[in-house]
């Protein structure tokens, strides 16, 4: 690990020394408030809000639409469900443990667990883990790392509990290649949880939120959330209360805010809380993506000739290149929920929207082009077969 975050830190530097492509200049603040009421019009959708980061600085943030069927305002601080955008915040406090030595991205995850996984049974796994017992016979879990589980190459499905029988259960060798699964980003909590003593929900909360300033944000349900709630909205229009978690899950349970989560991403594109070589590895390109589309998972792969080439998982992000550079993309999604992140590296711009009505999605791609131009994200990718 220590020799490829030297490796990485050099190109970094290397690149810095790289003139930037091309960037559009960022529209008014009037215009972007234009735009969300177009987008929001067109779709339907009741509820949305936008950030922008520039050089790595909040420069914009606002909220549109109802918060709930009563028709309360959306605003910068109310509380949002954060969805898959979890996954991204959590990557971002596993860096941190890499750098202290804690843990090690290539070490199999065998080596942390004082036991083999599938004796792990009930009442020594709650409700908020799959049935690691499933894995009894098939010693390929041994190959699972850190590394693997945050590229989502372990080869679970989406949950274990989606599978036909219900039974967990590794597909493709560890590490091949990509096919997303919640399943495995709990298991690297559980890894973190079992294996090394640590509270993952504390940890993010140190590690992360109070780094940043992200007051209204948190792994679990906190009754001050209540006042100032965002509920849903679905695809045929019916609404739904906000779920009031009550597990830390690193797949995707954070509550945040627009407000919040801007500080966040911005406070990620300057790679504050890790060293620039960590912050590098994150957004690297390590596993090609070989299939069509993020979902439905477990798709065969394409033909080599049918595959976006720069289209790659990095820890927690997918990345890819365009007409700005390189850049990165993590969505969350629930049948009520629609969230998107997307950045350019080069001048650490990026564009956040959070909804909490799922029909917002559909505006996305216009939204993030309208605020930083055509920037190569694989929209088609992340939502040709639905989200996350």
């Amino acid at each position: 690990m220590t020799r490829h975050l030297l490796a990485i830190a050099a190109l970094a530097v290397s690149a810095c020394a790289t003139p930037h492509p091309a960037a559009p200049s960022l529209p008014s603040h009037a215009s972007i408030d234009a735009e969300a009421a177009r987008a929001m019009a067109a779709s339907g959708a009741q509820g949305m809000a936008i950030a922008v980061i520039d050089d790595g600085q909040v420069v914009y943030v606002n909220a549109y639409g109802r918060r709930n069927a009563v028709g309360e305002p959306l605003q910068a601080d109310t509380i949002m469900y954060g969805a898959s955008l979890t996954k991204v915040a959590f990557a971002y406090m596993v860096m941190q443990l890499v750098e202290e030595g804690i843990i090690d991205l290539d070490t199999a995850i065998d080596q942390y667990l004082p036991r083999p996984l599938p004796d792990y049974t009930a009442p020594d796994v709650e409700d908020l883990y799959a049935r690691w017992s499933d894995l009894a016979g098939d010693e390929r879990w041994r190959l699972l790392t850190p590394r693997i589980l945050l590229t989502h190459s372990s080869g679970f499905a989406n949950f274990g509990f989606l599978e036909p029988d219900g039974r967990l259960r590794i597909h493709f060798d560890p590490g091949a290649r990509y096919s997303y699964s919640g399943d495995g980003i709990i298991l690297l909590q559980f890894v973190l949880e079992r294996g090394l003593g640590l509270d993952v929900g504390r940890e993010m909360q140190r590690r992360v939120f109070d780094r940043f300033g992200m007051a209204n944000t948190s792994m679990m349900w906190r009754a001050d959330f209540a006042d100032n709630l965002a509920d849903g909205w679905a695809l045929d229009g019916s609404t739904e209360p906000h779920d009031e978690r009550s597990a830390v899950r690193a797949a995707g349970s954070m509550d945040t805010t627009i407000a919040d989560f801007a500080q966040f991403a911005a406070g990620f594109v300057r790679g504050d809380g890790v060293s620039r070589a960590a912050r590098a590895e994150i957004v690297r390109s390590m596993l090609p993506i070989t299939v069509a589309s993020q979902f439905p998972v477990l798709q065969r792969e394409l033909p080599p000739a049918l595959r976006r080439p720069d289209l790659a998982s990095g820890l927690g992000v997918l990345t890819f290149a365009g007409a700005q550079g390189r850049g990165f993309m993590r969505s969350g999604h629930n049948d009520w929920t629609g969230n998107v992140w997307v950045c350019v590296e080069a001048r650490r711009r990026c564009v956040v929207i959070l909804s909490n009505d799922v029909r917002a999605e559909s505006e996305f791609a216009r939204i993030a082009a309208f605020i930083l131009g055509e920037v190569g994200a694989p929209w088609g990718f992340v939502y040709g077969s639905g989200g996350q």
